[in-house]
């Protein structure tokens, strides 16, 4: 067996101003040695899959006050880094092995070597998909359910309304409400989107809010008697008019605000009086704060799996090489679900 290789990764040029672009992005190589150094309790891996998402573009800009609250910004001139699959070629930790399949932080890289393991073995006897570890049964399925259950509190009956409803959190949450028995609605950007809300993910309604003049309007079309659950991933002016439409005592988890990364003057949220008059719950989240609640999700969402409960979208694309390009489409909305990038299919059991 070959005892170096070469490294491919995918590097930060300088942090990025704006929306990011495929530029700010390059792939290069080095050699990697296919050990790690005892005593060193390093864990060696192979990556399989990457997940492409969101917040990343948050960490590819200058680090705030504020953005190091969430993670640590990309370092320009070092590999990117996110949710990864990966398989242990090597360990000095003895909670991993040689051969063993995992689901953690990794670098956007070939192979990559991890101190201090920020990862979870997989049981590869349950029959699903390796590439589920980057979405519904790793980070971001552990946060719709605890975004939804956890900080809505849901109740049969309730309407639910959730923005960003075709990606990968926003159709585990519709599915969830509805498995609830609530009324539930979804906003997407294009046609192709809605059709899959409705006709795949089973919600009670949804619409294209590029084609609504008036998200006010429209909100009010899809909840004549307001909204009880808004789980917000877009912020700006459809958190503003969410506002205008929830119930008295409503709950809204804050799980993102795409729409308002990229901006250098973000949008003024006018209607913030209305959590005071209508004694709104608005709460912000991430994954870590509910690490622990891991094995209590996969008791809950292994079963809807199994019996088909739940339907999950995927958008796969091959090779590190394009990386940048699948990352950069989830802000222009190219991605149709969950967006995954697959480093090396050989490695797909």
């Amino acid at each position: 067996m070959e005892t170096t290789v070469r490294n491919k990764q995918v590097i930060l040029r300088d942090y990025v101003k704006g929306v990011p672009k495929q530029s700010d992005l390059m792939i290069v190589s080095n050699t990697l040695e296919l050990k790690v150094k005892p005593g060193s309790s390093e864990v060696l891996v192979k990556n399989i899959y990457l997940s492409c998402d969101p917040y990343m573009g948050i960490l590819m800009r200058e680090p705030t006050p504020s953005t190091l609250a969430l993670l640590d910004a990309f370092v320009p001139g070092k590999p990117i880094g996110g949710i990864g699959v990966s398989k242990v070629i090597d360990s000095d930790d003895p909670a991993f092995i040689k051969g063993d399949f995992v689901w953690g932080m990794v670098d956007w890289e070939e192979y990559s070597t991890i101190k201090m393991p920020m990862i979870f073995k997989i049981d590869v006897t349950i029959n699903v998909p390796l590439s589920y570890y980057t979405g519904i049964l790793g980070t971001l399925g552990l946060t719709a359910y605890a975004g939804f259950h956890e900080i809505c509190s849901p109740k049969k009956g309730e309407t639910v309304f959730v923005s960003a409803a075709s990606g990968a959190i926003g159709q585990l949450v519709g599915q969830f409400a509805k498995l609830m028995g609530c009324y539930v609605v979804g906003s997407a950007g294009s046609t192709q989107k809605v059709d899959l809300l409705l006709n795949k993910f089973g919600f009670d309604d949804a619409f294209n809010y590029k084609e609504e003049p008036d998200f006010d309007s429209a909100l009010k079309r899809c909840f004549p008697n307001g909204i009880d659950i808004y789980f917000e991933n877009v912020g700006g002016k459809m958190l503003d008019a969410v506002l205008l439409n929830m119930n008295i005592c409503g709950r809204i988890a804050v799980c993102g605000m795409i729409s308002q990364y990229h901006l250098e003057t973000r949008d003024i949220v006018n209607n913030l009086p209305n959590i005071m008059f209508k004694r709104i719950k608005m709460q912000g989240f991430l994954f870590m704060d509910f690490h622990d609640q891991l094995e209590k999700f996969y008791e809950f969402v292994h079963p809807l799996l199994k019996e088909g409960k739940l339907k999950y979208v995927e958008d796969i694309v091959n090779g590190l090489d394009n990386g940048p390009a699948a990352l950069v489409g989830l802000y222009h909305g190219q991605n149709i679900g969950k967006q995954v990038l697959l480093v090396d299919a050989h490695m797909v059991l």
